[in-house]
């Protein structure tokens, strides 16, 4: 974990709710895609934990979704805006683990860790299949920033405006020959994926409301087959055997 300023570059707007901001600064903590950061905001107690989405030596990506007076106010930041962050929280995916024929598994906003993710995974020559869900076409985002890494991209909305009418699990189906899956989404959404049984194994990005962010206050824990753990410190990636619903 570390402590640095960062300033923010750029904001991007990708739907009605849902942002792109590029911030400068110190991303040397940063070790594996699916980690977090931590931001704080003026006039707030608590930091907001934000999910990476791609990172390079000296920048950072993030995708917010406004859900409350919080993230609102981190999109209306401007340009040149500093913020107090904590980078390089939690557990990462391990692509190494995904053997020849994963998937990678998104459901709105958790589609975020998962493109800083493809891009490794396409660097190391896999060639990870991606199923992204969402509401509606209104709601999608980052579709042509996936196409463009090369990956076989499956798209699932729940009215049918666009792919497959359904779920992430109806696109998973579709593909038989995907065993492994990396997924970050709703609980709902882990939960489905996770009983798919043409699934050998997988890894799954949680999320928990949280305190301190790194493992301190121990207000993120939940079960798990190997007893409570932090979804901040242990987590947030958990893998498939460890999973109690």
């Amino acid at each position: 974990m570390k402590q640095s300023l960062f300033t923010l570059e750029h904001t991007r707007q990708l739907t009605d709710d849902t942002y792109e901001l590029v911030l400068s600064g110190d991303t040397s903590a940063i070790t594996a895609p699916g980690q977090f950061v931590n931001i704080q905001l003026p006039g707030r107690f608590l930091r907001r934990p934000i999910s990476i989405c791609n990172w390079t030596d000296q920048a950072l990506m993030l995708l917010v979704k406004v859900v409350g007076d919080g993230t609102r106010e981190l999109v209306r930041c401007v340009p040149g805006t500093e913020l107090d962050v904590l980078s390089g929280l939690g557990n990462g995916f391990d692509p190494a683990r995904a053997g020849a024929h994963p998937v990678l598994a998104g459901g709105g906003i958790g589609i975020a860790p998962l493109y800083g993710l493809a891009q490794r995974m396409r660097d190391a020559g896999q060639a990870p299949t991606v199923a992204l869900g969402f509401r509606s076409a209104k709601d999608a985002f980052y579709l042509e920033e996936f196409a463009s890494l090369g990956c076989r991209l499956l798209i699932a909305t729940e009215d049918g405006s666009l792919g497959t009418q359904g779920f992430v699990t109806d696109c998973i189906r579709n593909v038989p020959e995907c065993d492994y899956v990396l997924c970050c989404g709703p609980l709902p959404m882990l939960k489905a994926v996770h009983s798919l049984p043409q699934l050998t194994d997988g890894q799954f990005s949680f999320e928990a409301r949280m305190g301190c962010g790194f493992g301190a206050c121990m207000g993120c824990s939940i079960p798990t087959r190997d007893g409570y753990k932090r979804v901040c410190k242990d987590g947030p990636i958990l893998y498939k055997e460890e999973i109690v619903w």
